[in-house]
């Protein structure tokens, strides 16, 4: 991204803060009509792209050439054509009325720059994707075999795209439009009123002096902020500049503390409440309340950061890493006495489970936000306080709503050719009506698709493609949903391409494959419990009272079972046999048939009660040793 100085700057400074405020403006009054008001956002976003992202890595970054300047305009046009002609587009018959030379002209001007945009913005994978469905829908019946698609004419695809609501002004931009828009200006007001470094502190002062005290920090505080940030990457860079250095210090190796910082960064989309963009594309995709999104979302997401927590302590103690003095900390004491500070984040999850409109409970949580903030001189919230709050999270906007802008070409790709039905056909045949074998290879795809995009660009794609293949399964929308986003994040800590793994080693100074290997050992549970909650939707607390409490106690058990067969610990170090008889309980935890569960649960107990301190100690080592 580019870093801009004097006039240039403060025009962006502006221009942030205007579509920012038009945004607010409309999550109070209410938005325009669906197709309109995804128009207008993409007109303001798209330009941003050109303004704040340079096309190459040698061109200016503290200025922009005038070439950029033509392409933001030139992006903008499109949309002040739908806003000055929307009557007529509303209006008119899709596949009946002609599509005008115009109309034609202006749909592959803006197809080309919201490619180029994702290039710039998103990364080339992405742009490569939508530009190969772009293309299918016109030349798809010149490829042989299975890719044969249908005919298309020029104005045919010029009307899907750019005409239409299943184009590139399809939901996943809708979403954009809406809810993220607000919860990243949301997320803006929590840094500047210092609810985000309360998160930090919060996690320092109880947990910073437990064994290996940094570790359990960095997971404490990325599973309360990277709700809200949305974003892997940015939340390694966020806590792990602190985290990394405090867990390497302390005597975990590199490779580990990388690790840990990209497993608990990650792991913050799945966390509910706002699990960064998705939940949202979630719920406009199923057609439901985004409350049944966030009950779905809890249990999967505390048993992944609860696997996490004990791995990290396990390593700690048989590493006989200690933890930090709790003069270097924060006081618990003064922490208590500003749990106000947690007022928006509560307000929020109870206007959101009690009906309130996600945009509302947004705003309502902007308004608590600054109200939390007086208090506090440091970062009591005046009106330039407040318009860099709206920078802040409105300038983070053009990675999700271009990504979801070509998403859209995607979705209407796969609307228009029935691409979808192609690919529903080559997962039966190739699996053979076998359902797991399904959920393995959707599981594949949406890791590869995942591999160098952001986590709505990839949970969109393989929704789009993987997701009428589970339900034409058996499997339940819902827990099709919820397993293709799951590894659509997971794809972030899998290698060979893991962006946060890899952005945390490079702080850590650590390979990035091995810490990006290291993080799949961690985050092991969220490799296996989509496969659980597809076939057990109560790990979803989608079944009865009796079913959901077996599903909670078989996943909480499974955590343990997990976690002393990952790390080999357990008062002792464990022989590999025992690792075995924990890793097999569990997994039979995790099935939906309570004879295995029940087995599963009695023989971790078990375990637990026979292997406890029997093994060997680890000889604690030093930072130095550990290095």
């Amino acid at each position: 991204m580019r870093e801009l100085t004097g006039r240039t700057k403060q025009f962006i400074y502006v221009y942030v803060i205007l579509m920012g405020c038009f945004h607010l403006y409309t999550a109070i009054f209410g938005s325009y009509e669906a197709y309109l008001q995804r128009a207008i956002h993409l007109s303001w976003v798209l330009p941003l792209g050109f303004l704040l992202y340079p096309a190459t890595k040698s061109a200016p970054k503290d200025s922009i050439p005038l070439y950029d300047w033509i392409l933001a305009a030139l992006s903008a046009v499109p949309g002040l054509y739908v806003m000055q002609n929307y009557s007529n587009i509303a209006m008119r018959i899709v596949q009946v009325d002609p599509v005008t030379t115009v109309q034609i002209a202006l749909a592959f001007l803006l197809t080309v720059l919201l490619l180029e945009g994702t290039r710039r913005v998103v990364g080339f994978p992405l742009a490569l994707i939508a530009a190969f469905f772009a293309g299918y829908m016109y030349f798809g019946h010149l490829l042989p075999g299975i890719m044969k698609g249908l005919s298309f004419t020029i104005p045919e695809v010029a009307e899907q795209l750019f005409l239409t609501d299943e184009g590139i002004y399809a939901i996943p931009l809708g979403v954009s439009a809406t809810f993220v828009m607000v919860f990243l200006i949301f997320g803006g007001f929590l840094e500047k009123s210092g609810i985000g470094a309360y998160f930090m502190e919060f996690a320092q002062a109880f947990a910073g002096t437990t064994p290996g005290g940094p570790a359990k920090i960095a997971v404490v505080s990325s599973c309360l902020f990277g709700s809200i940030s949305g974003s892997a990457v940015a939340n390694v860079y966020g806590t792990g500049t602190f985290t990394i250095p405090l867990m390497k210090r302390l005597g975990y190796a590199p490779y580990f503390a990388g690790a840990v910082e990209a497993v608990a960064s990650s792991g913050g989309q799945i966390m509910p409440p706002i699990m960064g963009a998705g939940a949202f594309i979630m719920a406009s995709l199923l057609g439901i309340q985004y409350g049944r999104i966030v009950i779905a979302a809890i249990v999967p997401a505390l048993l992944y950061y609860a696997a996490v927590f004990l791995m990290v302590h396990l390593r700690a103690l048989k590493r006989g890493l200690k933890g930090l003095s709790p003069e270097e900390l924060p006081s618990k004491r003064g922490v208590v006495k500003r749990l106000y500070n947690l007022i928006p984040i509560v307000g929020l999850v109870w206007m959101l489970m009690t009906g309130y409109s996600p945009m509302l409970s947004a705003v309502l949580g902007i308004g608590m936000a600054w109200l939390v903030s007086l208090p506090s001189r440091e970062h009591r919230m005046g009106p330039k306080a407040i318009l860099d709050a709206i920078y802040a999270g409105a300038k983070n906007i053009p990675v999700v709503g271009i990504a979801c802008a070509s998403a859209g070409i995607i979705v209407g790709s796969v609307a228009l050719t029935g691409f979808g039905f192609k690919f529903v056909g080559f997962i039966f045949s190739f699996a053979g009506n076998i359902p797991f074998l399904a959920l393995l290879l959707i599981m594949l795809i949406s890791l590869v698709l995942g591999m160098g995009l952001p986590t709505t660009g990839a949970y969109i794609l393989a929704a789009a493609l993987g997701v009428p293949a589970l339900v034409k399964m058996g499997f339940s929308p819902l827990s099709a949903h919820m397993f293709v986003f799951y590894f659509a994040i997971v794809s972030a800590i899998t290698p060979p391409v893991a962006l946060a793994a890899y952005a945390a080693s490079s702080i850590a100074g650590a390979s990035p494959n091995q810490t990006g290997f290291q993080a799949m050992r961690l985050g092991i549970l969220a490799f296996i419990v989509p496969f659980a909650f597809c076939y057990d939707p109560s790990l979803l607390l989608q079944g009865t009272a009796l079913q959901n409490l077996a599903a909670v106690a078989g996943g909480a058990t499974a955590a343990l079972a997990m976690g002393f067969a990952m790390e080999g610990y357990l008062a002792g170090l464990l022989s590999l046999w025992q690792r075995g008889i924990f890793l097999l309980a569990g997994l039979a935890c995790l099935t939906p048939l309570y004879t295995l569960k029940g087995a599963g649960i009695a023989l971790t107990i078990a375990g637990m009660a026979l292997f406890w301190g029997k093994g060997p100690k680890q000889t604690p080592r030093t930072p130095a040793q550990a290095a």
